[in-house]
């Protein structure tokens, strides 16, 4: 579905991915680790548009996407969760999620389809639902993740891209999160490139993964050897770290 071909991005003159390459089939879950700094959030920014990669080539389902705009990159399918939640805290739950849907909006596309996924929104997130005409910036830092989910599906993503879904939240909270992504796999088939500083999670959740360093790619593979790999276990899995996912 993506494939990624030795891309190279840049902020200002500092050399953030180095000729990094990577492949989501359709339906996968995969999942970016590493410490902060690695890349993690560029390789997202950079399939989006937000930080266009300088060189190398970005290609979703045969069409070439590397130079294109954000709101270029949602109309082929792609939507980005960002770091930090990032609600538009001023308006209403509803309000964000319509935002959410606004290209679709845009091309004329029926208010009774759109309305139609605003509720399949509420049956992932009860919580969202019981909130509709709560402002977003009054409520809990998991309700505003899952608002921000919500938001991102509202684009009817074929693929999406999520940056710390679990930055900041209980475990409770985070499980939940978690399960409604699983969910959204299997029963809409929807890809979902992950970056999670829980890697435990995330390698328990995904398919594959990708372990990047200063900006490279440094090791991949199935997410049930990169769990039982001995450099992932000792730079990334600690004993400390609480588990908080279970397949």
């Amino acid at each position: 579905m993506l494939r990624i071909k030795n891309i190279n991005t840049f902020y200002g003159k500092v050399h953030a991915l180095k000729n990094v390459s990577l492949h989501l089939g359709e339906g996968e879950i995969v999942t970016l680790i590493g410490a902060n700094g690695a890349g993690k959030t560029t390789i997202l920014n950079s399939i989006s548009g937000i930080i266009p990669a300088s060189t190398g080539e970005i290609v979703f389902r045969k069409d070439a996407i590397t130079a294109l705009s954000p709101d270029k990159v949602v109309q082929h399918g792609i939507s980005q969760v960002p770091e930090g939640r990032q609600v538009f805290k001023p308006l209403s739950v509803e309000d964000n999620l319509e935002l959410g849907a606004y290209l679709r909006y845009r091309s004329r596309e029926g208010k009774a389809a759109i309305h139609k996924d605003m509720e399949l929104v509420f049956e992932l997130f009860p919580r969202l639902k019981e909130r509709r005409k709560q402002l977003s910036g009054t409520m809990s830092g998991g309700e505003q993740q899952m608002l921000a989910i919500g938001r991102a599906l509202m684009a009817k993503p074929k693929l999406l891209l999520l940056d710390e879904p679990s930055m900041g939240l209980a475990p409770l909270v985070v499980q939940e999160i978690f399960h409604v992504l699983k969910r959204l796999r299997q029963e809409n088939g929807t890809t979902i490139l992950l970056v999670e500083q829980n890697a435990k999670a995330a390698l328990k959740l995904a398919d594959r993964g990708y372990v990047l360093e200063t900006g490279k790619v440094i090791l991949e593979g199935p997410a049930d050897e990169l769990l039982e790999n001995a450099e992932v276990k000792r730079a990334y899995l600690g004993k400390d770290k609480k588990e908080i996912w279970e397949r």
